[in-house]
């Protein structure tokens, strides 16, 4: 009649003690949270007697899995960036330019002399002392175009070549990015840009950072816990392209003419001081594998790097090759320093030093690590969200989910009597699974999640009332108590089962289709209604069952 297999009772109480103890961390929130942020740096920056001390406020062997609170309950930063991608466009000219020059060079005697006279803008203009080798350029220049990679520009090259003559005999090229080249290099910009500020914003240990595309250009950026919007822009604000020049000369003096192929950047830790360098780097940070905080002989902080085979070949044939020579290490338009070679480097390692603070060189350390941005970025928009304001939606949220859950209890009680308590506890039971499921997964809590939540808690309750009333009406016609309970549990099953799938699939598509907070309220619905069935179907019933089998009643009363 009622019976219920050993095995099946095991697992359901196992399931359930699981997410009762997946859900504990969340009851001593702010005391697992400091021992995890102890527990990461003690992994990435060494044991400190603080972190140390920090780490032990939570024990290590008890799960430690918390429900992340959104930027709307925790506060923190909103950005909203736009992606320079034009700026992409000048780094290609500027990188193609080595390679025309020597595709040129190679039929000098068709073509003449060559020389770069643009300002290293989107466009690569050479000029030809030649005319008549004209023809013969643009052909060399084409043949250096690849395949558009991308759906849309399939048959297109990557790059645009055209030419025209000149007063006095002569001739110039203009190379540039075709149209379907410079679609698919924005949609390339944008993505990297995003993939690169994720891994920043997630390596100083900020917890689950909202970081999407809007529209073409757009970036949009929601930290919680961090203090302010001006600290997350100085996170990710930051181009942090690292480049090595060769130096062509120093100077005081920013207005001097310095010629098509270089460019003036200022010292970084020297006023009025400015370096001419190549415009060409030697290397580029994009060949770095690593970068970590480190010290200097003379004990300053400092960053130590790591390039990658081919950068390290290039490193180290370019030090082998201009001994005595400066070269300078740029970092966003800034020479940081501008040491002489003194001797072959080979390995591809080295050190970078400055007037750097420990943070500062932690924080260098991290942005080179991630990645450079390919483009610079412009903020349109920028909101500080105080901890306060969340606190304020926390404790509205707190308040409306216990006025629910208290009416719901009373309701319950006083409706089916001991099956409503019955009911009751696993309700207690549903919420905790619910938080623990959400733990889980590392899910992000928001003001309409916990709605979402408020909700659960109001339609658990719809599956038990189902199966009640069921009971009621086989009491009238059944044999028996145990004979209702069987039957009254079997016929409502189809009930229970369509009215939550349909609420289920809504919650699937506003998750599918929704942003932002629409998607919090569709994950903790979701859960919510899984959690809900498994409790009505599962836990409610084996509760009613243990409990008929140890009183036998002849009669119950629901």
């Amino acid at each position: 009649m009622l019976q219920i297999p050993l095995w099946r009772r095991l697992l359901i109480w196992g399931v359930v003690a699981l997410g009762v103890v997946l859900a504990l961390p969340n009851a001593f929130y702010s005391r697992v949270e400091q021992a995890n942020d102890a527990r990461i740096s003690i992994e990435r920056n060494g044991a400190t007697p603080e972190a140390m001390m920090a780490a032990e406020r939570w024990p290590a062997w008890l799960p430690s899995g918390l429900v992340n609170l959104g930027l709307d309950l925790r506060g923190g930063a909103h950005l909203l960036a736009e992606v320079q991608v034009e700026d992409v466009y000048a780094g290609r000219m500027d990188a193609l330019w080595p390679e025309l020059r020597d595709a040129l060079r190679a039929v000098r005697d068709e073509v003449g002399t060559i020389r770069r006279v643009d300002e290293g803008g989107d466009a690569l203009v050479v000029r030809l002392s030649d005319a008549a080798g004209l023809p013969r350029a643009m052909e060399v220049a084409r043949a250096l175009a690849r395949p558009v990679v991308s759906l849309t520009g399939v048959g297109a090259t990557d790059y645009a070549v055209s030419g025209s003559a000149t007063d006095g005999g002569g001739a110039e090229i203009r190379v540039a990015l075709s149209e379907e080249e410079r679609r698919a290099t924005d949609d390339r910009t944008i993505r990297q840009s995003l993939e690169i500020i994720r891994r920043r914003v997630d390596e100083v240990g900020t917890r689950e950072p909202t970081i999407q595309r809007q529209g073409a250009d757009r970036i949009l950026i929601q930290v919680p816990g961090i203090g302010s919007a001006d600290e997350l822009k100085a996170l990710i604000g930051t181009t942090a392209q690292l480049t090595f020049n060769p130096v062509v000369g120093r100077t005081g003096d920013p207005d001097q003419s310095v010629g098509a192929r270089n460019v003036m950047l200022p010292a970084m830790d020297e006023p009025n001081t400015w370096y001419v360098v190549e415009r060409t780097p030697v290397v580029t940070g994009e060949e770095l594998v690593d970068a970590q905080p480190a010290f200097d002989q003379n004990g300053r902080p400092a960053v130590n790097f790591r390039f990658n085979p081919a950068g390290a070949r290039k490193f180290g044939d370019y030090t082998a090759e201009n001994i005595g020579s400066p070269f300078a290490i740029v970092l966003d338009e800034e020479v940081i320093s501008a040491p002489v070679i003194q001797s072959h480097i080979p390995g591809g390692s080295g050190i970078i030093t400055g007037n750097f603070t420990v943070e500062e060189s932690t924080n260098l350390a991290v942005l080179l690590r991630a990645g450079a941005l390919p483009a610079e970025l412009t903020f349109l928009e920028e909101r500080t969200i105080g901890p306060e304001l969340g606190q304020d939606s926390i404790d509205a949220g707190r308040l409306a989910s216990v006025v629910a859950f208290v009416a719901v209890l009373v309701v319950m009680g006083l409706s089916y009597g001991l099956f409503g308590w019955l009911a009751n506890i696993a309700l207690i039971f549903n919420v905790a699974l619910i938080f623990g499921a959400l733990s889980l997964i590392g899910a992000t809590l928001t003001l309409p999640g916990i709605a979402g939540i408020v909700l659960t808690i109001g339609m658990a309750v719809d599956a038990n009332v189902l199966t009640f009333e069921r009971i009621r009406e086989e009491l009238k016609t059944a044999r028996g108590p145990a004979r209702a309970i069987e039957l009254g549990y079997e016929r409502a099953l189809s009930a229970i089962v369509d009215a939550n799938i349909t609420t289920f699939i809504i919650a699937v598509i506003l998750f599918t289709l929704g942003s932002g907070p629409v998607r919090g309220f569709a994950v903790t619905l979701g859960i919510g209604i899984l959690t809900s069935v498994f409790t009505a179907i599962f836990v409610t019933r084996l509760m009613v069952v243990t409990w008929f089998e140890r009183r036998r009643p002849k009669t119950i009363e629901v």
